[in-house]
């Protein structure tokens, strides 16, 4: 077995994972521990719920103009940490006409208005630069991206979603209850062929169907460590987001010196390492000798197999993955079969991807030319991709050959680009099989649109099966197939990087702010709409109901295209769960509106009741409850939350006029803390089948504010059914700071600032 989980705490004792009770003394011990404590604010308490501040902040062309918009509307003069800007999602300009570079326009001006570092399309994916230019040993960092990993650099680093960064640029904490800390103990070396996105997607499929890490920090320890570069050790780090972990650290050595010495940074190493008789309060034991080529199938990179077990169960595992597309997407995908790819035993592929912060590395691609050189990918219907993570990797992946035997074998080379990880790039055509080393493959992840009859399938591989697979002319083979033909081992390749490419076109601003200077605008940049307080009572109506066990925050607003209008809260929100429930977003508008006129009758602009009465029926006067009553939609889903951290999957339900979720449990805490940013309630309940929520319901709660401002957990509410029925029922609101409440109280972190 090649991974073992003990539920229960250990202690390192002589470097090895011993079962053991807690101590505060091994609680310490741990690398995390000293981060976290290192970078407490001075008000912060020592243990519970921390407050915390960063060393830097990361974005990108997706994330940055919300951001600071909110922080310029909340009184932001500059950035007073390092803040990376970069443009590696919408940097192709291909969607809404001029809108994408009037965001990247909008960027630069903010660099230079409030001092901060402009990353220009097509120069480094967001995480690169990272790597390459602010990670350091004792770090933190946080993004607003969720594979914001850089632990195997000795960075403790956050994702979440942007208003968490409004946080630290106005000076304000970032709160987070004090980290479970999980072990994950390496032994052994991968064999030939293994490469991270293998180790990854093990590790994985053994921790998140079960929550085994959830909000934790992965701590990664032990021989085997030593054992694996610097750049296969982030393949895996980069890929711990999707296990639904907090954050990740590694133990540094000599190969992390030489790595930022390489990079200019030598002053940002040291040597971390857990103490003896750290306490960890779970562990996973990794053997690398045991890993073999995984694929994670369609929908989620937990949904792995071994290349192996794959290809012997296919027709079961394809029938299955069918099946699961189906209930996902109904009638409208019958007429596709993942199915007739495999034929006679093997598996037909119809695209590579090897791109991205995990996959376009430069010791990915190295070795992904290595196999490649002076063969053929064919020229049928399969094709293969290379995207380089950064213009210095494509600058010595030039110099030394390696692009060339890549294009010499058929492969096209991209830019610095993000576009296969969210589905703005490569998009297969209908019922196309795409094999890719990338971080995700959610549904639509690909860019295809399953409501207007367009599915394709992504599954997750590492480059070196890619590469296998491109030389059979895509069918698929695990690299280890070719030991017979091949020199499968890790070669390191020399590297040199070359800074010139960025000192010569980004901007570097940071402690230059220049307030005087104007921001650049453009026709889809807009402000946040007005968002009231909280008001005493709320009554929310059912806007949508999704039982699925896990729900991403792709379900609940698309990637790809939509993302030309992440600056636009308006448009934006015409998309929200337009992929999952597409009667959402009239639904959630018919509640606004009654809203609407609800304020415009308390207002007194109005005299007219009848467009928010019938809401109120059976439950009381509708013209007194008015003056003390919200209306507002509630999206209700078993655990929402998992995936990317844009705080826009709670934004868009708050635009239109969303009031709160009701959950069995949130995958992610930055979901959680974006609904509360939007000043969303994150209610769940102990029984939530049990409610039977349908669409239309109505649920009226009765004291809101004050059990909010009370800190009161348990809340009764009135479920009136639109069957007629009523029922009592109780909804739990528990583990907000101080803070939370606030912002809750105030109806988002914009009126909370301003407040």
């Amino acid at each position: 077995m090649s991974l073992k989980k003990i539920a229960s705490g250990v202690v390192l004792q002589n470097g090895i994972p011993t079962p053991a009770e807690a101590s505060k003394e091994g609680r310490q011990g741990t690398i995390a521990y000293g981060i976290v404590r290192d970078h407490l604010t001075p008000d912060s308490p020592k243990e519970g719920k921390l407050k915390l501040r960063f060393d830097a902040l990361a974005s990108h062309d997706i994330t940055y103009v919300g951001i600071v918009q909110t922080a310029r509307a909340s009184g932001l003069k500059e950035f007073p940490v390092p803040y990376v800007l970069t443009n590696c999602h919408n940097s192709l300009c291909a969607v809404g006409g001029t809108i994408n570079e009037d965001d990247h326009r909008f960027g630069l001006s903010a660099a230079v208005k409030y001092g901060g570092i402009y990353v220009p399309p097509h120069e480094a994916v967001i995480h690169q630069y990272m790597r390459e230019m602010m990670a350091g040993c004792g770090k933190m960092i946080i993004g607003s991206d969720s594979h914001t990993r850089y632990g195997a650099l000795g960075t403790m680093a956050v994702g979440e979603g942007g208003p968490e960064l409004v946080k630290q640029l106005l000076k304000r904490p970032y709160e987070v209850n004090d980290p479970k800390v999980v072990c994950i103990y390496m032994t052994g070396s991968p064999k030939p062929g293994v490469g991270p996105q293998d180790v990854a997607l093990a590790i994985i499929k053994e921790t998140f169907k079960d929550g085994f890490v959830k909000n934790c920090v992965m701590e990664f320890v032990g021989p085997g460590v030593a054992n694996l570069s610097v750049e296969y050790r982030i393949g895996i780090d980069v890929m711990t987001t999707e296990t639904t972990c907090w954050s990740s650290i590694w133990e540094t050595d000599e190969l992390v010196k030489e790595y930022l010495t390489v990079h200019g940074r030598e002053e940002g190493y040291r040597p971390l390492k857990p103490a003896e008789g750290a306490y960890y309060d779970a562990c996973l034991m990794v053997d690398l000798d045991q890993i073999e080529p995984m694929i994670a199938l369609p929908f989620h990179p937990s949904n792995a197999y071994t290349i192996r077990e794959f290809l012997e169960n296919a027709p079961e595992i394809l029938a299955e993955t069918e099946k699961k597309a189906m209930e996902q997407f109904g009638g409208k995908i019958k007429e596709y079969k993942l199915t007739e790819k495999f034929r006679d035993g093997k598996m037909y592929v119809d695209q590579g991807v090897i791109a991205g912060c995990s996959g376009g590395t430069f010791e990915n691609i190295c070795y992904a030319a290595n196999l490649l050189r002076g063969q053929s990918i064919g020229n049928g219907a399969y094709s293969l991709s290379v995207y380089p993570a950064s213009q210095p990797i494509s600058l010595e992946l030039t110099k030394n050959g390696a692009l060339a035997d890549l294009m010499t074998a058929g492969a096209t080379i991209r830019t610095a680009f993000c576009g296969p990880c969210f589905g703005a790039g490569d998009v297969p055509s209908n019922n196309a099989f795409s094999i890719r080393h990338t971080t995700r493959n959610f549904p639509n992840r690909e860019g295809s649109k399953p409501g207007e009859g367009q599915i394709s399938w992504v599954a997750l591989m590492d480059a070196r099966s890619i590469a296998a697979t491109s030389l059979n002319g895509g069918i698929l083979t695990p690299a280890t197939d070719l030991a017979d033909r091949f020199d499968l081992s890790e070669k390191k390749v020399p590297y040199t990087f070359d800074k010139k490419v960025y000192e010569n076109r980004l901007y570097f601003g940071y402690g230059k702010a220049k307030e005087e200077e104007p921001l650049h605008f453009g026709p889809n940049i807009a402000d946040w709409p007005k968002m009231d307080a909280l008001h005493e009572n709320m009554l929310l109506e059912v806007a949508c109901v999704i039982d699925d066990p896990v729900t991403t925050t792709d379900e609940l607003i698309p990637s790809g295209e939509t993302s030309s209008y992440r600056s636009n809260p308006l448009r934006l929100a015409e998309f929200a769960l337009s992929r999952k429930d597409p009667g959402y977003v009239g639904k959630a508008k018919e509640t606004a509106k009654a809203e609407q006129a609800r304020r415009n009758f308390v207002s007194g602009s109005s005299v007219d009741a009848s467009g928010f009465a019938d809401k109120f029926a059976g439950i009381g006067d509708a013209q007194i409850l008015a003056h003390t009553t919200q209306i507002g939609s509630v999206v209700c889903a078993v655990k929402p939350g998992d995936g990317s951290a844009r705080e826009q999957a709670a934004s868009c339900q708050k635009v239109l006029g969303g009031f709160a979720n009701i959950a069995e449990a949130y995958a992610t805490k930055r979901y959680r803390s974006n609904l509360i940013n939007w000043g969303m309630i994150p209610f769940t309940s102990d029984d939530f089948f049990g409610l039977q929520l349908q669409d239309g319901d109505r649920i009226m709660i009765p004291g809101i504010r004050k059990a909010v401002e009370e800190a009161i957990e348990k809340i009764p509410a009135k479920i009136y059914r639109k069957s007629g029925d009523v029922a009592d029922i109780t909804l739990t609101l528990s583990d907000l700071s101080g803070d939370e409440r606030k912002i809750i109280v105030a109806g988002s972190l914009i009126n909370y600032y301003n407040s």
